[in-house]
């Protein structure tokens, strides 16, 4: 569902660091395409690269098409070339609080939220250094496409940016910036980029100064706003199944009314100059978790230095065979490591992180963590672990490009850049980058005197990297004209009827339990992708008594070794196959999760099961394991939603002692990590796993008939040592209570409230519930939640609820929950609780009316045809459908169920089970600076 309007930093230096797509270069005017639009009066035609095609409006708006039939979807990403680095002295944090207001509304449309859930549109924004963007996802529906497309040449222009409205969102933007400070690593980060630039704007937190968002004048804001949201200014992304024609037509019907303003853009030409010796900064802050960073100046994107540097970053930051891993990690004198290189239109850092215990030897490992990064002249990188590197991002880019909606959002950054082909260039630059070119810019840019760390020292004699100036887009694209488009994938309908006629299931008679049980739907899809996914059952709750800690580190155990393989050769061979993989299990399942091609899948599967039969069980990764998690645990101690949740859970737990479910707070988590045996992990693997019982979803470009052999070789013979029960679960009375709980030092609060219901989903009210709590809470920004606390309120960044209803084969589980969570200031949460009070009385009192049930209904219906698009979604409920011996026609009954609600019957049954009177709520934050706590124990 729709989230709210957020800001997102450019590629934060993370830990552990996912890989990001590097996007820079530039190439030439390329082929026309057979699917090409002729352009309407007043456009014009630009480059097509490998199936995307640009068109140009007489008022400067670049369009992007990239038509895609074999999803059923359509992603609009309107990207504009401003972000925190356009802002000038007292204006930090204004293009991000733009980006919030752009949802206020204009004169003729007054509600955009609410617009867009009546649509089933999932939407959200993101602002970062170089651009904004808005971006929106739905079902293919050329009405919908031509309201959206309506909607943003409006607020493009006519966006009301009303001072009522800056006075409310200025609030919620302060809670969202007060939630980033509960980070030490964000805000390490951002105290590491402020210090390694003096005068460039990409030294500036793209949430902006306290003090400048809390105080911007209306009339700066609007002055900004007609700045640099213009046509000119702006690149509207179209991908999925679309029609080029009618949709570039439409394209110009909407915008090219939207006049370019006779004022040029302007030119920021501030440039950072060549640092001039080591800088540090020190952040103190209560936390149990020691970090470290350096960051080093490098080109920008377009520079022909990025690819290399972007190798370099993967030979360093891989999890877990690069470089910082073995040294530090390996070594065990850190807990996690990270890496990012910046890509972006002015020169960037690249970045490692390090993450400690709060015991740990911070000087040995800042010694290791330099001598890893400036050490590579001493230890060269070699064409091994830049073969490995590269074969990591190239999967990378495959697996993105099947997605077409990815593909749309992840030009958002080439686009900042200065060109979307951008995108191209980087994928294919990465081709010719060798061992020489790594070593080469790892000698250029990772000196001490480029270094941004935690030590300053004079020297006589500094020395000063001259970062050398990037040639812009048009010349660094000069000649490139991109590889051949992707195949595309047929054009399937995601209706459940259709699902369930395209679906074989099959059962084979194992002789345990109820067999193995598969549910193929074979389809083509772009890029030959399959996804695979299993749950093997095993084990009751008898069995598992004292057992259930052994249970589960073995299941976290299964990808660090096994096979004969290390963990490093696990990874590398997965990615040889271009494959993503999980591996893993729990007390009373394992499973395999495997996203992969035709061609590679046979291998990847036996890959994946050799692994969850001969699992290695190594010891050193079992401490690297042990130390990990142990840190997670203690880094999290402290957090306001950590303490809030825990009591909540200590407070819900229906389980006797002994019980293999029963909850462990922290205490007892770390006790139980720090007493585990490896022999334990060994001996359940031995007593309990097995794959003759369970389910298997296999949906894609695959061979139904080879699949089903090869399952039944791998998995058939292989019988679990204790057969498997499911654990009941039925719904238990609590008292209410209300806490609040202590968090120093933490600028932002949270609130969980949670009542027990009983329910099933195969109760009669519960298709009303799901609508009930979809208007309470559940549909996003839009919802009466949402309108109240952020919207009309302005009192928290985030807030929203959730209804849990139970499962069962036998249909008589029905520990049902109902529960709402809120972010705020620490002062602000009493009155948080009060309006969550207020629209509970509300919602029974008064109830919900014919519009809103309309809305609520065609959002959720659109949900859930839009999540059917998604091969994952569909393995995942074809598997449940198994486990439950249901079919797709379950699925179709309920939404059939939603189309048929009256307004009576959802009053009825929210009558009958929101019982406000029944929720426990926790408050959790830093109420001592502020002087008092909320009321309550």
């Amino acid at each position: 569902m729709p989230v709210a309007p957020s800001r997102r930093p450019h590629r934060r230096l993370a830990l552990p660091l996912a890989l990001a797509l590097g996007l820079a270069g530039l190439g030439a005017h390329a082929l026309a395409y057979a699917d090409a639009a002729r352009p309407p009066q007043g456009t014009t035609a630009g480059p097509c690269v490998e199936g995307i095609c640009e068109y140009r409006l007489g008022n400067g708006l670049r369009v992007l098409l990239f038509p895609d039939a074999s999803r059923p979807t359509v992603t609009v990403n309107l990207v504009y070339a401003v972000g925190s680095a356009q802002e000038n002295y007292g204006e930090t944090g204004m293009a991000h609080l733009l980006e919030h207001m752009l949802f206020k509304g204009t004169a003729t449309q007054r509600d955009i939220p609410a617009q867009m859930n009546k649509r089933g549109i999932d939407y959200n924004a993101t602002t970062a250094l170089d651009r904004t963007n808005y971006y929106a996802s739905f079902p293919a529906d050329e009405a919908t496409l031509d309201w959206l497309l309506g909607l943003e040449a409006d607020r493009m222009v006519n966006s009301t940016i009303a001072k009522a409205d800056l006075d409310s969102e200025m609030t919620v933007v302060r809670n969202e910036m007060e939630a980033g400070e509960n980070s030490p690593f964000r805000a390490l980060y951002e105290r590491v980029r402020a210090t390694a630039y003096l005068w460039h704007h990409y030294g500036q937190s793209t949430i902006g100064a306290r003090s400048d968002v809390e105080h911007v004048p209306i009339e700066r804001l609007r002055g900004y706003y007609r700045t640099w949201y213009r046509p000119d200014n702006a690149t509207l992304v179209i991908a999925g199944r679309i029609d080029p024609q009618r949709t570039l037509d439409a394209v110009a019907r909407r915008f090219a009314g939207v006049a370019k303003p006779a004022q040029p853009l302007p030119v920021f030409y501030t440039r950072e100059p060549a640092q001039d010796g080591e800088r540090e900064v020190t952040v103190r802050r209560v936390g149990d978790v020691r970090l470290l960073m350096a960051a080093y100046h490098t080109p920008a994107a377009t520079h022909a230095d990025a690819a290399a540097l972007q190798v370099l970053d993967d030979v360093l930051g891989h999890v877990p065979g690069g470089r910082l891993h073995k040294a530090l990690v390996e070594s065990g004198l850190a807990e996690s490591i990270g890496s990012d290189s910046d890509s972006l239109r002015d020169p960037g850092l690249f970045g490692a992180q390090v993450a400690l215990a709060k015991g740990g030897d911070a000087a040995k490992a800042q010694q290791a963590l330099l001598a890893q990064l400036e050490g590579i002249a001493q230890r060269p990188v070699t064409a091994a672990e830049v073969d490995a590197a590269r074969q990591r991002l190239r999967n990378g880019y495959e697996l993105a490009y099947t997605n077409v909606s990815g593909v749309a959002l992840g030009l958002s950054d080439p686009i900042a850049v200065g060109d979307w082909r951008l995108y191209f260039q980087r994928r294919d630059a990465l081709e010719k980058v060798d061992a020489d070119a790594v070593n080469r810019v790892a000698r250029t840019y990772l000196r001490a005197s480029n270094r941004t760390l935690g030590r300053f020292e004079p020297s006589d004699a500094p020395e000063r990297v001259e970062v050398p100036q990037a040639p812009d887009a048009a010349a660094a694209l000069q000649g490139y004209v991109g590889k051949a488009a992707v195949e595309a994938g047929e054009q399937f309908d995601p209706s459940p009827a259709n699902i369930q006629s395209r679906t074989q299931t099959v059962v084979i008679d194992t002789g345990v339990g109820r067999g193995l049980r598969l549910a193929l739907l074979p389809k083509k899809n772009r890029g030959n992708t399959v996804t695979f996914s299993a749950n093997f059952r095993f084990a009751d709750a008898d069995a598992l008594r004292g057992r259930e800690v052994a249970a589960t580190l073995a299941g976290a155990m299964l990808m660090r070794g096994g096979g004969g393989l290390s963990r490093e050769q696990i990874d590398a061979r997965f990615q040889a196959l271009k494959t993503a993989a999980r591996v893993g299990g729990g007390p009373q399942s394992a499973s395999i999760g495997l996203t992969t091609r035709r061609d590679q899948f046979a291998d990847a599967l036996a890959l994946a099961a050799k692994l969850l039969r001969e699992p290695a069980f190594p010891e050193g990764e079992f401490e690297q394991y042990r130390r990990q998690a142990i840190t997670g645990v203690e880094a999290s101690r402290q957090e306001p939603g950590t303490l809030a949740g825990q009591a909540m859970a200590r407070h819900f737990d229906p389980w006797p002692a002994g019980h293999p479910l029963r909850y462990r707070d922290l205490d007892e988590s770390l006790a139980a990590l720090k007493s585990a045996k490896l022999d334990d992990l060994r001996a359940f693997h031995r007593e309990f796993y097995g794959s003759a019982e369970g389910e298997i979803a296999v949906v894609g470009d695959f061979d139904p008939e080879a699949v089903k052999r090869q399952v039944q070789a791998l998995f058939a013979a292989w019988k679990p040592g204790h057969a498997y029960a499911p654990i009941a679960t039925a719904y238990t009375a609590v008292a209410p209570e209300r806490r609040a709980l202590e968090a120093p030092d933490k600028a932002n609060g949270v609130l969980l409230a949670r009542a027990n219901v009983s329910l099933k989903e195969t109760d009669a009210d519960y298709p009303a519930l799901v609508v009930a709590n979809y208007i309470l809470g559940g549909g996003g920004m839009k919802s009466r939640l949402s309108d109240r606390i952020r919207q009309k309120d302005g009192l928290s960044y985030g807030v929203g609820s959730d209804l849990d209803a139970d499962a069962s084969r036998d249909g008589r589980d029905d520990a049902g929950a109902w529960t709402v969570q809120a972010i705020a200031a620490p002062q602000n949460l009493d009155k948080v609780e009060a309006a969550m009070r207020e629209e509970f009385a509300r919602l029974i009192a008064a109830g919900v009316d014919a519009a809103e049930l309309r809305d609520a209904v065609s959002g959720l219906l659109t949900q859930r045809r839009q999540a059917r698009a998604s091969d994952g979604t569909v393995a995942g409920l074809l598997g449940r459908n198994l486990f439950f011996d249901r079919t797709m026609q379950f699925s179709a009954d309920l939404d059939a169920k939603f189309k048929a609600l009256t307004v009576d019957a959802v009053n009825a049954a929210i009558r009958r089970h929101l019982k406000p009177a029944d929720f426990s709520v926790y408050l959790s934050g830093d109420f001592a600076a502020q002087g008092k706590a909320p009321a309550g124990k």
